[in-house]
């Protein structure tokens, strides 16, 4: 067998971004990670290892906890989420979303979430000239969307609390949500089984969604229904929400088979 080629460094290689290649590749493998000893596995300065550390925050690679320890960020758990488990969650989900679609006219989508930000793996459109467009691959912060609401609310207070902490929004002061209203929001949410989205994510657009849970009762996505909001009528949400239910259990039957 032949050997594969050495790996050569490029002929210019820029320091800056090659420190912070090499710590996100450390978070990801190894979890937390102070200054001090990102500085020693760089042989830098503290106030190096700081900036480097605090631009993977800026970029979601890496988030800081109370402590004041880095781990991986949103970016790097988008990884952690194999793409097997994400690929056989839009596989099995796909056939119950065209249903859907079927029965309610309107547009369908399946989202997981990733630290503070959720992503739309799968999306269905209806086939009315008024509808709402396929979000399948968009980001988006979890606090705006249907699907995010779900999965936030079922986080542990001390995780939620590091999520949405003071240091990982220094940056961006203004993406960082009011805790104690969201908390108020997430245990309604909770408590109901529930989320509405009245155009939160986008104008003239109201979604309704329901968790999605694997076989230990864990949700794992979020299912939800999308429609201009002209079309949305209040007296229907129980119907709405008995349909996401019935198929959400539906699929977490199938991806149990698998």
């Amino acid at each position: 067998m032949a050997r594969p080629p050495l790996k050569e460094p490029p002929a210019y290689v820029l320091t800056s971004a090659d420190h912070a290649l090499r710590v996100a590749v450390m978070l990801q493998l190894e979890g937390g990670l102070t200054v001090s000893e990102v500085a020693a596995r760089l042989g830098v300065a503290r106030s190096t290892a700081h900036r480097v550390l605090q631009t993977l925050v800026y970029r979601d690679f890496a988030v800081q906890d109370e402590r004041r320890v880095y781990h991986p960020g949103p970016v790097l758990e988008l990884a952690a989420h194999s793409q097997s488990t994400t690929s056989r969650q839009r596989t099995v989900a796909l056939p119950h979303l065209h249903r859907l679609v079927e029965t309610l006219d309107e547009s369908v989508n399946l989202t997981i979430r990733t630290g503070d930000l959720t992503r739309f793996v799968a999306s269905v459109e209806a086939a009315r000239t008024l509808r709402v467009s396929s979000r399948e691959g968009m980001v988006f912060p979890a606090v705006q969307t249907t699907g995010g609401l779900l999965l936030l609310a079922e986080l542990p207070a001390p995780d939620l609390r590091a999520l949405y902490s003071e240091e990982r929004f220094t940056e961006r002061a203004h993406e960082r949500p009011d805790l104690p209203r969201l908390r108020t929001e997430l245990a309604r949410i909770r408590r109901q089984g529930f989320a509405v989205n009245h155009e939160r994510s986008e104008h003239g657009v109201v979604a309704v969604g329901v968790p999605l849970r694997d076989g230990e009762g864990t949700a794992v996505a979020a299912l939800s229904v999308s429609m201009p909001s002209v079309r949305y009528d209040k007296q229907g949400l129980p119907r709405l929400v008995a349909v996401l239910q019935r198929a959400a259990a539906r699929i977490s039957a199938d991806l149990a088979q698998l």
